[in-house]
């Protein structure tokens, strides 16, 4: 026998329906390309109109110099969202774990910890300044985007659930 269980292995046999909503449920986060791309755009753009006035408040930046920046660490975060996604949804179906409110958390946290690591020489740089006065800016920035990326996620998953759940056939009744 593999290392591998398959999805039915692990199911709770009491409860078919249950188990047969979840196993829907996973399939609903299996994702192309272009909703890869759709997610990671629509999360850059929301976050880029809310970050950019803290930014230039916490940087004393012009606003052209603190967009430009905004800009560049989005194009940064979305390469880094559609990866971190993916892997995401691999280890997901790999270990077959719910998106409850828990994982969602650890999600977000893995998310921005890789972030800060690639961002913070950026800005050091961007501003000229330390890389200690970067990494204290993009705390302030994390702050910010920590709790965004929760729940910007969480209302995402729940609207394309529902979404994709309306063009599913409907389940037979035993």
């Amino acid at each position: 026998m593999s290392d591998q269980q398959s999805p039915s292995s692990s199911l709770n046999t009491t409860q078919p329906h249950a188990d047969f909503a979840f196993i829907n449920e996973q399939a609903l986060y299996q994702r192309g390309v272009k909703e890869r791309i759709f997610h990671a755009v629509l999360f850059e753009v929301l976050g880029i109109l809310f970050a950019t006035p803290l930014a230039m408040w916490m940087t004393k930046k012009p606003a052209l110099s603190m967009a430009a920046l905004s800009a560049v660490i989005s194009g940064m975060a979305m390469l880094w969202n559609m990866i971190f996604n993916w892997i995401f949804d691999m280890l997901q179906r790999r270990y077959h774990f719910r998106r409850n409110l828990w994982v969602r958390a650890l999600h977000a946290c893995c998310f921005e910890i890789g972030l800060i690591i690639m961002v913070v020489p950026l800005v050091a740089w961007w501003v000229n300044t330390t890389l200690w006065h970067a990494l204290v800016v993009d705390i302030g920035l994390v702050l910010f985007f920590l709790p965004y990326s929760f729940f910007y996620n969480l209302i995402y998953d729940n609207i394309r659930l529902k979404l994709m759940k309306g063009q599913q056939p409907p389940l037979d009744k035993p």
